[in-house]
């Protein structure tokens, strides 16, 4: 990988830390809406709840597009991040896939609670199986402490990270962001994931 995608990456691994329910000290501050307006030090965020928040830029701070690839991009030894829905029978239900870049293999493992809707959970895992059946797929994960099954319908958002750069961050554009809540309340964000024309980060 050349050596810019491979500093991109790594820069992704530490954005995509802080927003990790598994941190133990000062949670990180979840926001997925769209720029409504930004200068190169601050950025307004419209959330998808209606408010509007104001997150400082740290003086690196960097973007990483948010790219739509299909299902057959989802091989066994993927590492994939999925959020899920546990569905009256007890099935997870995908809510959305991210398939990671080799270089972030390994970023936040584990199954834990997220935020992307009520009682949904995040799986970073690698795909031990994939079977596909009329109604989409079903994937087995494998990650340090256990594995899950989750059945990903026609439909579910499937994306990638590709590098970017600040002009991406443009107003009107769609991002999620995990920011940093300073002593004095104040947001501070490193990394916009910025969704590639006009797609909406599904995480």
């Amino acid at each position: 990988m050349p050596n810019r995608l491979f500093v991109a990456f790594a820069a992704v691994l530490m954005a995509l830390a802080t927003m990790s329910v598994t941190e133990a000290q000062s949670p990180p501050t979840r926001l997925r809406g769209s720029i409504a307006a930004i200068d190169g030090k601050s950025a307004t965020i419209a959330t998808r709840d209606g408010s509007t928040v104001t997150v400082k830029l740290a003086d690196n701070w960097g973007v990483m597009l948010v790219s739509p690839v299909s299902a057959t991009d989802i091989k066994e030894n993927s590492f994939v991040g999925i959020a899920s829905l546990k569905a009256p029978d007890g099935t997870l239900n995908a809510l959305e896939v991210l398939v990671f870049p080799e270089s972030a293999r390994g970023s936040n493992e584990g199954h834990y609670p997220w935020d992307l809707q009520p009682d949904s959970m995040m799986t970073n895992a690698t795909v031990a199986t994939v079977a596909s059946a009329s109604d989409g797929q079903t994937l087995t994960l494998k990650y340090k402490d256990g594995t899950q099954t989750i059945r990903v319908k026609p439909g579910t958002p499937i994306v990638t990270f590709a590098p970017g750069d600040r002009a991406d961050a443009k107003v009107g554009a769609k991002v999620f962001l995990g920011a940093t809540k300073g002593q004095d309340g104040s947001l501070t964000a490193t990394r916009l994931l910025v969704g590639k024309d006009g797609l909406t980060p599904p995480m």
